[in-house]
């Protein structure tokens, strides 16, 4: 089964094949337009530190043979082969881009993808179109990364520059062009002298500088290395949108660096021509930045939800939004008392964001963070929830204790693949739990799932007492093994 990607998305190249010794595909239909297609190979700093892993028409194979340049064929522009097993451990990323030769731009693309193909099999395809780009006139199309385990991530952001300022970008060095050469010193006027002797007539023989046809690219020569059937039922032209993520109107994303070019389409209000150059000079740092993924980090108080499939989040937290987005201000299954505050007393009340576009959320500038879920499971106190993937499976438990105000303490087990937005005022402190360890049941932010968890009341925290308090804190334990942590925050909620 293919495994279908947005822009935006991630996930562990194991959760869809077991395969390492991976064929990858890249298609770009654009009449008129030449394209060249490389891969970086980044370390952990994502530069090109190393420019034998920079492969492309001229370096068609790193020194130890993981990535290969395989050429054109079975329907692709152009294709690869990377053994992930054999890349060595000084490259964390392979980051495969295409650029503009000669004339044209990204937003002249009819249609394009990138796959992944295991065992003859395709097993993983991102597909785009010149609507998600703009003027650009390279693409950064999709990276293989290293992240504990071998992961992929549809990037799909365009690039201002050709395939010499992409290089630049990755810390690459490109030789300049030769200067030209000097022409020849005049010859002197010729002096008297009689004809030569007159010889045979020349012969025939073919102009100098002629030479062979070039050859076209082969496959890769290794035994047994299996190469994919022939693309089948995706016509040349006008690709469908993939499920749940409608591409994007023309000029839609982050506006290049650079002077100001015109954008085809419609442009939205962040993105109209810049301004004359000194009039925001002032606001410059606090520009927009890059989409990265699914969820950006704009600051360390507001977040960039980039929406595709549907994701929930804290009602009145959206402070702006940009494109066709609808807000849905109601629970969900199993959540919906604990959403609309029927069952705890303290309830999370969140609201469904869907549609296309992007919407920024933050709450009362307190502090987000980004935490990304790959099959754990969270506690989370539902304070402390700003956002969340719906994809994600959620379960309100409690904590009971007649020392706890109102018999317990709710909180939200977060758990599966995705993404949720947590708060904090302050910046937290993460402790590992290789012992008993307390903390206040008012500054506990989340803590690790599968924990045994209990209600201490004999810890007295020393705090300034006021009308209406007690001076008395109700403490949590958490007891767990290796690995396991509680997150606390320097505020009591």
């Amino acid at each position: 089964m293919v495994q279908t990607f947005t822009r935006g998305q991630k996930s562990p190249i194991s959760s869809f094949t077991t395969g390492t010794d991976l064929y990858i595909g890249v298609q770009l239909i654009s009449p008129g337009v030449t394209w060249d297609i490389s891969c970086f190979g980044l370390d952990a700093d994502d530069k090109l530190s190393d420019d034998s892993y920079f492969i492309f028409f001229n370096q068609p194979k790193s020194p130890e043979g993981s990535i290969q340049k395989l050429g054109e064929q079975s329907g692709d522009t152009d294709s690869f082969r990377a053994i992930l097993d054999s890349v060595p451990e000084k490259i964390s990323r392979l980051s495969f881009c295409a650029a503009v030769d000669g004339s044209g731009t990204a937003g002249q693309l009819q249609s394009g993808y990138f796959r992944l193909v295991a065992g003859g099999q395709e097993v993983m395809r991102y597909s785009f179109t010149g609507a998600d780009f703009g003027p650009e006139r390279a693409i950064i199309i999709c990276d293989l990364y290293r992240k504990g385990v071998w992961r992929v991530g549809a990037v799909g952001q365009g690039f201002s520059g050709g395939l010499a300022d992409l290089i630049r970008d990755y810390g690459g060095q490109v030789d300049d062009e030769p200067p030209a050469e000097a022409p020849p010193a005049p010859a002197p006027a010729p002096g008297f002298a009689p004809p030569p002797p007159s010889g045979p007539a020349p012969g025939f023989a073919p102009p100098p500088g002629a030479s062979a046809p070039p050859q076209q690219p082969a496959g890769y020569p290794g035994q047994g290395y299996p190469q994919p059937a022939p693309t089948q039922g995706f016509p040349a032209q006008g690709l469908p949108p993939q499920p749940g993520y409608p591409p994007q109107q023309p000029g839609y994303g982050q506006a290049p660096p650079g002077p100001p070019q015109p954008m085809p389409g419609e442009l939205l209000p962040s993105q109209s021509e810049r301004v004359q150059p000194g009039v925001m000079v002032s606001l410059q740092k606090y520009r927009e930045a890059p989409t990265t993924g699914r969820w950006t980090k704009q600051n360390g108080k507001l977040v960039k939800l980039t929406l595709g499939p549907e994701a929930y989040a804290r009602r009145g937290s959206m402070v702006a939004y940009q494109g066709n987005v609808e807000f849905s201000y109601k629970g969900s299954g199993g959540l919906r008392a604990f959403f609309d505050n029927a069952v705890t007393g303290q309830g999370l009340k969140l609201m469904t964001c869907k549609g296309q576009g992007e919407v920024f959320l933050a709450e009362d500038a307190v502090d987000l963070h980004i935490v990304e879920l790959q099959g754990q499971s969270l506690c989370i106190n539902a304070n402390n929830i700003l956002a969340l993937d719906a994809s994600l499976h959620t379960e309100v438990q409690r904590i009971e204790s007649p020392g706890i105000p109102g018999g317990g303490m709710f909180h939200l087990l977060v758990s599966g693949q995705g993404t949720v937005v947590v708060m904090t005022r302050g910046t937290p402190v993460t402790l590992m739990c290789q012992g008993p360890t307390f903390a206040d049941m008012n500054a506990v932010v989340a803590w690790t799932a599968g924990m045994r968890v209990s209600v201490s009341t004999q810890v007295r925290v020393s705090r300034q007492v006021y009308a209406g308090a007690s001076g008395e804190s109700v403490a949590l334990q958490f007891m767990g093994m290796q690995g396991h942590f509680v997150v606390v925050q320097p505020y009591e909620v």
